[in-house]
């Protein structure tokens, strides 16, 4: 027997956003077994995060600009590579604030999850991206160093310097916003490597006014692809991780089915358990549970999602109860 309750979706109340609400669900399906979060919260933030993503996307945009005709003009590998990784920060930060704003739709009967995914790909999308550029920094480094060109020191510092100075007002307007939220996490790490990148110009040009040695300028450049890929790698794999649908950090479905069948007296087998995520914030969980005959399978998947939701913060779970066989298994179909 399952514990599905088919109904229909009419009844499914919407949340301020418009999606459905988890709370509302009364079949068997029931993907929220009650929102561990507050959506208020994440609200009453949502405009604000948009709002301080919007403006540090324009100052990074309109800086990276300045930044490629100043590196065109001073020879300097270093603010070009800067300029590359700023390129990469303002379409990450571009497509933030449109994730913002799409995070404000409704899911509908195509997207019957929202659009959570869409800051996932996004992320994967800058992550290849951040590769592509390091790859041509490094290759570009090694022809400067065999064959070393002549680089405008002044012109270099003060691009540098200022390109420093926007991105610590860049970093300030994102730290005045919600820092529980991914995204801006997220933006604020892009923001904090182009600092860095700034300070590796402003170093190359210091050395070259004094000493003149042009090498210094591939070299760090080199340091900041370095970090770059190093960003690029973890942002990849997590990314990637979610993509192919991989069991979130901290959820081991081999400990859940352990915890599961040894906790709960209702339970004989827990089987067919899938753990995955829709993005960072949002894990689910779909398993099988062979049932004591002389309980409800209501009460056992309220039991289980309860403490899913408590003990492994997974709102949305969705449970099949069963007493004899299992109905994916062939016996079960005859």
């Amino acid at each position: 027997m399952s514990g599905h309750n088919h109904d229909d979706q009419r009844n499914i109340r919407k949340d301020e956003a418009g999606k459905p609400d988890a709370h509302a669900h009364s079949h068997g399906h029931d993907h929220g077994g009650g929102h561990g979060h507050s959506h208020g919260h994440g609200h009453s933030h949502a405009h604000g995060n948009e709002q301080r993503v919007g403006i540090a996307a324009l100052l990074t945009g309109t800086f990276m600009l300045v930044e490629v005709v100043a590196g065109l003009l001073s020879g300097s590998l270093a603010l070009l590579a800067d300029a590359g990784h700023m390129l990469t920060d303002f379409a990450s930060l571009a497509l933030a604030w449109y994730g913002f704003r799409l995070s404000h739709k409704p899911a509908d009967w195509q997207r019957t999850y929202g659009y959570d995914r869409f800051s996932i790909l996004v992320a994967f999308a800058n992550g290849l991206a951040l590769f592509a550029i390091a790859g041509w920094v490094i290759v570009e480094a090694i022809q400067r160093m065999a064959q070393p060109q002549e680089v405008l020191g002044g012109l270099m510092l003060w691009v540098a310097i200022a390109g420093l100075g926007v991105n610590i007002l860049a970093f300030f307007v994102l730290h005045g916003g919600d820092q529980d939220n991914l995204n801006m996490r997220a933006a604020l790490l892009h923001v904090m490597g182009d600092m860095l990148g700034s300070v590796a110009a402003i170093a190359a040009a210091v050395v070259i006014l004094l000493t003149g040695w042009m090498p210094i300028d591939p070299i760090l450049s080199v340091v900041v692809a370095v970090i770059i890929l190093r960003s690029a790698w973890f942002v990849v794999q997590s990314s990637a991780h979610i993509l192919l649908e991989g069991a979130p950090a901290g959820l081991d479905t081999r400990e859940i089915k352990r915890d599961l069948e040894e906790r709960f007296a209702e339970v004989k087998d827990i089987h067919h358990v899938h753990a995955w995520s829709l993005s960072q914030e949002r894990s689910l969980i779909t398993l099988h549970v062979r049932a004591d005959k002389a309980f409800a399978p209501e009460r056992v998947a309220a039991l289980l999602k309860e403490h899913l939701r408590d003990h492994y913060g997974v709102a949305h779970v969705t449970i099949e109860v069963e007493y004899d066989c299992c109905a994916d298994e062939p016996a079960a179909a005859v």
